[in-house]
């Protein structure tokens, strides 16, 4: 059922008038609005969202930060353009106490500000110990060429360091931004 609203007038906004309405709409059919192009959005603006998901898992023992084979790819409107990324996955670390890092690749480029750390840390003080650590990351690629960011991960005493665990969905949100 479509619903209708009948009104004469419109009062302006600051009340000292009115709007009259009568036949002004009569035979419209469309709206007729301008296109909204990136150019008229503005810096700062989310001009697209690409959301990858996987229940691939992966494990590694390595002391040296390997990829979990997640990826995802995002192409950029403009030079100027910003890329935020964010990622969550269940991970679990091996049996013995240790660290064990996450972070996001561009191509071979590790974006942690300090790599060794990456850009999440999960500490196991023995155990199995199964977390969820989220990445976040404000990356300026200056291309519109096509990029794959990729989820890596390594331990650093050598213990298991798994992804995506049991099935579990990881996700990696990228959202290009207006610079």
């Amino acid at each position: 059922m479509a619903s209708k609203i009948k009104v004469d007038q419109i009062q302006t906004a600051d009340g000292t008038g009115t709007i009259a309405l009568q036949n002004q709409l009569s035979g419209m059919t469309t709206a007729s609005l301008p296109t909204v192009t990136t150019d008229k959005l503005g810096t700062g603006a989310i001009l697209q969202v690409v959301q990858h998901r996987t229940s691939s898992q992966s494990t590694t023992t390595s002391s040296s930060y390997s990829s979990t084979g997640f990826t995802g790819t995002i192409t950029p409107s403009s030079t100027s353009s910003k890329i935020l990324i964010t990622g969550t996955a269940i991970v679990r670390n091996g049996s013995s106490s240790g660290n064990y890092q996450h972070t996001i690749y561009r191509g071979s480029t590790n974006l942690a500000p300090v790599a060794a750390r990456g850009l999440a840390q999960v500490t196991d003080h023995g155990g199995d110990l199964d977390s969820v650590p989220t990445l976040m990351y404000l990356d300026s690629p200056n291309t519109t060429s096509e990029i794959t960011y990729t989820w890596q991960h390594k331990s650093e005493t050598g213990h298991s360091c798994s992804f995506a665990i049991d099935s579990s969905y990881a996700q990696l949100t990228l959202m290009e931004i207006a610079g």
